[in-house]
């Protein structure tokens, strides 16, 4: 009997580990790359810090050109990575091929929705983070013309501007300039004509300009800064890239989604379904830190905490942007 037990045992401690094994995290980055201070850059930040914390190394790959995403993303299926997020929503088709070829592993999206067991989709309220820094670009703008540039001209980056506008008008601005960089996804990694938009902006009157436009969004906020304008960040906290000159960061909880994947993953929780993620759910905020606390008011802060408050509390609704439902503001 006791040699049984001890086999058992033995056994027991070989499939542990190997279990554990199983737990072999990846990530797949859109266009633009996962430096590009914005985006790609805030899921790279929840895969490191998954890492840091368990110790758990994981793969990635960033892609150049869309004919690469199925092929990569089968790659690390082939491999048994498991979960494997995608950040972007520009990988759904791929997704919903390899998925349902591979039932037996977890799969995330970022910012689209895929209706297969397997696969976490996640999406933001980004009209609510864009509506309150649309409020302190009004409050801190002293022509009371603001201005947003977007990425590519998709549903998605209208959110963003929706939000945007509808803030601005609730506190006072009087015009907010809109701009979209293009219509390809080349309109992601342009930051020369990103700042191009943003000086047409500011020679129309604009003195806070927000750019929701990946890594175009860093010519933007040099653009602003060099005029001796405001600035708003998007995504990750980009105040650190103009001190002094960023208003704010639209802050976007990307990181906290690939890190929930990672980390659900691991504990053996991962669950699949749909997720928004706004204000109420953490999803969405605006960025302070010492590099723009001297630019936000005490007033300032009290209003976009106040606005904060309302939306959560279903007070005040911020309108969404659909194809079929343009902003009202």
């Amino acid at each position: 009997m006791k040699r049984i037990v001890l086999g058992l045992l033995a056994a027991t401690a070989m499939v542990l580990p190997a279990f554990a094994a199983d737990v072999q995290p990846a990530i797949l980055y859109d266009l633009g790359g996962k430096f590009d201070k914005s985006f790609n850059e805030a899921a790279f930040h929840g895969a490191e810090k998954f890492k840091t914390e368990t110790g758990v190394a994981y793969v990635e790959f960033e892609v150049s050109n869309a004919s690469q995403r199925e092929q990569a993303l089968r790659r690390f299926a082939e491999d048994g990575r498991n979960p494997i997020v995608m950040a972007g929503f520009a990988w759904e088709d791929a997704l919903k091929t390899v998925a349902a070829e591979y039932p037996d592993l977890n799969f995330a999206i970022i910012d689209d929705a895929v209706d297969l067991p397997n696969v976490r989709s996640l999406v933001f309220k980004e009209n609510e983070g864009s509506y309150l820094v649309g409020i302190m670009a009004a409050m801190a703008s002293k022509s009371k013309k603001v201005s947003f540039i977007g990425g590519m001209d998709i549903p998605l980056i209208r959110k963003f501007e929706c939000g945007y506008v509808g803030g601005a008008k609730s506190a006072g601005a009087t015009d907010v300039i809109q701009n979209m960089t293009g219509d390809t996804p080349a309109a992601w990694n342009d930051p020369a004509k990103g700042g191009e938009i943003a000086k047409t902006q500011i020679d129309q009157g604009s003195d806070v300009v927000y750019a929701a436009a990946g890594g175009t969004g860093v010519g933007v906020l040099q653009a602003a800064a060099d005029a001796g304008k405001l600035g708003i960040g998007v995504d990750s906290n980009q105040n650190g890239l103009q001190p002094g000159k960023v208003l704010t960061s639209m802050l976007k909880r990307v990181d906290v989604a690939v890190y929930n994947a990672f980390m659900d993953g691991k504990n053996g929780t991962f669950k699949g379904g749909l997720q928004n993620l706004g204000l109420k759910e953490g999803g969405v905020d605006y960025a302070m830190d010492d590099n723009n606390k001297a630019l936000v008011t005490d007033e300032m802060k009290a209003a976009v905490e106040k606005a904060k408050a309302d939306i959560i509390a279903g007070t005040i609704k911020v309108h969404d942007y659909t194809a079929d439902n343009a902003c009202p503001y």
